[in-house]
């Protein structure tokens, strides 16, 4: 909890509606890298982890936001079908690693090729709109 206590302010309510406005408009795209790489969004999210450096399904579990039950459902979907290996951890017996395969980085690929088209909501508005929206975007991504 920040140190303003329960109180919302203005930047808490624009926060809320660019979320809001992400997170309305990822349903098409998720359908079509699913269609894309045959697999559920899911299994696409948990590759695209693995891609730069193997992880324990803990560290993953905790990447992908969920729990470690529903990481290992999805790590051994990823495994029976040839896209992830699993080996032991090198400094922690009680661990293994989950490293993604050569067939899973292609996957991801194909997933990353998948064109992530602008809402409409974005496409309206004028060149000026946007080159505003750019310039703060550009001064929130440099904190």
């Amino acid at each position: 909890m920040s140190g303003r206590g329960t109180r919302v302010t203005e930047a808490d309510r624009i926060w809320q509606m660019l979320v809001g406005a992400v997170m309305d408009s990822r349903g098409d795209w998720r359908r079509k890298v699913s269609e894309a790489t045959g697999l559920p969004f899911s299994r696409i999210r948990a590759l695209k982890r693995l891609v730069d450096a193997p992880m324990t399904l803990k560290q993953l579990a905790d990447a992908m936001g969920t729990d470690a039950p529903a990481a290992t459902v999805s790590i051994n979907d990823l495994e029976h079908r040839g896209l992830v290996e699993r080996y032991p951890h090198p400094d922690n017996r009680r661990a293994k690693l989950v490293s993604i395969t050569a067939a899973g980085k292609r996957l991801v690929a194909l997933g990353r090729a998948v064109h992530d088209e602008a809402p409409p909501a974005i496409q309206d508005l004028s060149a000026t709109e946007l080159a505003q929206l750019r310039r703060i975007l550009d001064r929130i991504n440099t904190r």
